[in-house]
């Protein structure tokens, strides 16, 4: 995998653009809109980055999907069959407002997309770092004050191919588990608010997949 697609332009698929960039990997993006359209903002933004369309970006070893959530039914989802996809969107109510399709399913975020992207292997991770942090926390391999981020999916090949792709931007990978294990790490969780090591990412991933007692 030396390819990164990436699916929207915003604050969060920039970030991730450009620390894949200092990875060594190429980075293709692309957007809703036309190729012209964006080519400046991605030459001025991300560069290094190549601006194309989805079909293209969807060619590639390991696509990021980081539109805003209420939009995640732009993305054409037959062109992502057979692809590893990474889910960063966050489903926040607070801040995005109310989502039906999202309140009214008792499943996670991730869950959904999933089943919305049928075809593909949806992989949860690099929603619980700020876009700001995932280009100042990373850190080389071995490294004492190494940030950990979880990763959650129902594929293990797609999954070692995210940790992978994590331990390259400068950060240790934890497997939480099954897509649905990403509950313990979506907004309002400990795991989402905090900044955490290998260690204590385990734990509190273990923590959080204890049921609670009445």
């Amino acid at each position: 995998m030396r390819t990164i697609g990436i699916l929207g332009a915003g604050r969060v698929g920039t970030a991730v653009a450009r620390q894949a960039l200092a990875a060594g990997y190429r980075v293709k993006m692309a957007t809703a809109k036309p190729i012209d359209e964006i080519t400046m903002l991605v030459d001025i933004v991300t560069p290094g980055a190549v601006a194309t369309d989805a079909a293209d970006v969807a060619t590639a070893g390991l696509v990021v999907i980081a539109v805003p959530l209420h939009k995640h039914r732009t993305v054409d989802s037959s062109l992502l069959a057979g692809r590893t996809v990474i889910d960063v969107m966050n489903h926040w109510a607070p801040t995005d407002g109310r989502i039906d399709e999202f309140e009214d399913d008792p499943r996670t975020s991730s869950e959904v997309i999933q089943d919305f992207l049928a075809g593909a292997d949806v992989v949860k991770s690099l929603n619980h770092i700020g876009y700001h942090e995932l280009e100042e926390d990373g850190r080389p391999a071995g490294a004492a004050d190494r940030r950990a981020l979880a990763l959650a999916g129902d594929s293990d090949r797609a999954k070692a191919c995210v940790a992978g792709f994590l331990d390259r931007l400068g950060y240790d990978p934890v497997d939480a588990g099954a897509l649905a294990a990403g509950r313990a790490f979506q907004p309002g969780t400990q795991i989402f608010n905090g900044s955490h090591t290998a260690e204590q990412l385990t734990a509190l991933l273990r923590d959080a997949a204890v049921p609670a007692t009445v």
